[in-house]
């Protein structure tokens, strides 16, 4: 806004640098292809922006007063940091929607996603790849504002996301199991666990957050185990949580310190288990089968993200 809040209109400064270089409004007004009237119309509202006159009107060629030539130099500068901006934001545009963008759980980023995406690259030339590390819950946020292009999370049947496959269609890339684990009995009896299901209670567990999908899966897993009277050994009201968070890496950590059971993604803690440095912490009935999806966007994507769905969709079948 300039004097008097009066709008600037954009027009007005093309107008202006024309009369500038030409110094004569009838061949100004031809340059620009409008009515000399409304030429000088557009030149005096924008003298009445700025408050000053521009162009001293008793010279010919029209010349610029002296606030009129402090002007010209600082409106050029503008206007080419404005055309700089408007093909930086196409090419950001550009760039996003070529690109694509994943959002993918902590756990999954780190073990299932860069080898799965290398085998893609090697059939497909993808370009510009975002991707996006969260827990669960953060990443179907991110689907549902159609931030990303497709979500790579654990599932299971049993335990429904808020990612449905009537709005966003799924394929199941893999499998994992969440598998009980404890570090080692000090004892050094090979495969005693410090922790594990059926000592007696309190059993110290390290558990997931509720913004954490394993999360969503191991208490509804748990909740199910305590109906079935084989698996009553021990109920889920004998395990104590001591430690909460949504990622698996961290759990890890904490159960390699001896701080309790921790149901982790075999694929996660496959090194340490072959080394013994976690054991399992309960029989393999109280293992929990997960499945690896990939979901994608219900509306058409950019070209490289569809042929990557299809890729996906052959491998799968």
């Amino acid at each position: 806004m300039g004097p008097g809040n009066r709008p600037l209109d954009l027009e007005w400064l093309e107008d202006f640098l024309t009369l500038a270089e030409c110094g004569n409004f009838s061949r100004a007004a031809e340059a620009r292809a409008i009515a000399q009237p409304a030429f000088s119309r557009h030149i005096r509202a924008l003298e009445e922006w700025v408050g000053v006159e521009l162009f001293d009107r008793s010279a010919h060629p029209a010349a610029l007063t002296v606030a009129g030539q402090r002007f010209l130099p600082l409106l050029e500068a503008v206007l080419a940091n404005l055309e700089a901006a408007r093909i930086k934001a196409r090419a950001a545009h550009d760039q996003a929607a070529a690109s694509l963008r994943f959002a993918a759980t902590h756990v999954l980023s780190l073990t299932f996603f860069p080898p799965w995406l290398a085998g893609m690259e090697s059939q497909l030339r993808l370009g510009a790849i975002q991707t996006m590390s969260d827990s669960s819950r953060a990443c179907e946020e991110l689907m549902l504002q159609r931030r990303v292009q497709f979500v790579l999370c654990h599932g299971h049947a049993a335990v429904p996301g808020r990612l449905d496959e009537a709005h966003y269609p799924m394929l199941r890339l893999g499998r994992d199991v969440l598998r009980p684990v404890s570090a080692p009995h000090p004892d050094g009896t090979r495969g005693r666990a410090l922790h594990a299901i059926g000592l007696p209670p309190p059993v110290p567990m390290l558990a997931y957050s509720e913004a954490s999908g394993l999360g969503r899966i191991m208490r509804a897993q748990l909740r199910s185990f305590a109906q079935q009277p084989r698996l009553r050994t021990a109920a889920p009201g004998e395990l104590e949580e001591v430690f909460t968070a949504h990622h698996a890496v961290l759990l890890k950590t904490m159960a390699l310190e001896g701080r309790g059971i921790a149901w982790l993604p075999e694929s996660l803690i496959a090194q340490e288990l072959a080394r013994g440095a976690l054991v399992a912490a309960g029989p393999e009935a109280w293992n929990i089968a997960v499945e690896i999806r990939l979901y994608r966007q219900h509306a058409e994507m950019a070209p490289v993200a569809e042929l990557l769905w299809e890729l996906a969709e052959k491998q799968q079948s």
